[in-house]
C-alpha cells in the first residue's frame, strides 16, 4: 500500500481528496499547522475504512515539514502522491501599491519554500517506487495576477513556475506533475467546485497524466 499525503489538509477539498483516494486503497497523511484538527480529520477517515494518520507542521517551517513527511512514509508507507494545498492566510492578500518586501515574505516561504522542500524531501522515495504525482492546488490568481491580492499572487506565480519546470524535468522518469486552477475559489453554488467534484478530478490527474496545467470548468 502507498500512501497521499496532503499538505494543508482541511475539512474541505483536504477530506474530500483524502477520502477518494482512500477508497482508491491509499493511507492518507494529512498535513497541516494544528494536530488537533488532523486528528479529527484522520479519525472520520478511519471510521470509513480508511488508513489515515495526522501530523502537525507549519509549512514554513523546513525542518518540520520534513520531519513530518518521514513520519508519515514511516508508519503509512512509501509516499506516492503529493497534494499541495496550504490556505493563504489572509494577511498575504494585500492590495499591491501596499505590499511591501517584508509582506512577501510569509507568502514566498509558503508557497515556493514549501513546495520545494517537500518535493526534494520525497522525490528519492518516488524514485525508488520508480512512478509519483506531484499535485498543485491554486487559484485564479497563479495564472492571473489580482492586484488586490498582491502576496498570493506572486507567491502563486513562483510556484507555478516551480511546478512547470518539475513536470518537464520529471515526466521521463514516470513522475507525473500537475497544477489544477481553481478559479473563483471552492464551493460558491458551483457543482464542479464542490469539494467531491474536485477530489474526483484532482483523481483523475493521477491516472491520467497528460499536460501540467488544468482549470475547473473546462
Amino acid at each position: 500500500m502507498t500512501t497521499i499525503v496532503i499538505i494543508g489538509a482541511g475539512q474541505g477539498l483536504g477530506q474530500a481528496t483524502a477520502r477518494r483516494f482512500g477508497r482508491e486503497g491509499f493511507s492518507v497523511a494529512l498535513i497541516s499547522r494544528t494536530q488537533e484538527n488532523v486528528d479529527r480529520l484522520a479519525a472520520e477517515l478511519s471510521e470509513d475504512g480508511i488508513t489515515a494518520r495526522g501530523y502537525a507542521a507549519n509549512v514554513r517551517d523546513p525542518q518540520a515539514l520534513r520531519t513530518a513527511l518521514d513520519a508519515a512514509a514511516s508508519e503509512l508507507g512509501p509516499i506516492e502522491v503529493l497534494q499541495y494545498s496550504p490556505v493563504p492566510a489572509k494577511d498575504f492578500m494585500k492590495p499591491v501599491l501596499e505590499t511591501t518586501a517584508d509582506d512577501l515574505a510569509g507568502p514566498i516561504e509558503q508557497s515556493v519554500y514549501g513546495p520545494v522542500t517537500a518535493v526534494q524531501h520525497l522525490l528519492p522515495g518516488m524514485r525508488q517506487l520508480g512512478r509519483g504525482t506531484i499535485l498543485f492546488i491554486n487559484g485564479g490568481s497563479a495564472v492571473t495576477p489580482s492586484g488586490g491580492v498582491a502576496g498570493t499572487s506572486i507567491a502563486f506565480a513562483g510556484e507555478s513556475a516551480y511546478g512547470q519546470m518539475l513536470h518537464d524535468a520529471l515526466a521521463p522518469e514516470g513522475i507525473h506533475v500537475a497544477q489544477l486552477i481553481i478559479p473563483r475559489g471552492i464551493g460558491g453554488g458551483e457543482p464542479d467546485h464542490e469539494p467531491d467534484a474536485l477530489a474526483e478530478r484532482i483523481l483523475s490527474l493521477h491516472h491520467d497524466r497528460g499536460f501540467f496545467r488544468s482549470f475547473v470548468g473546462e
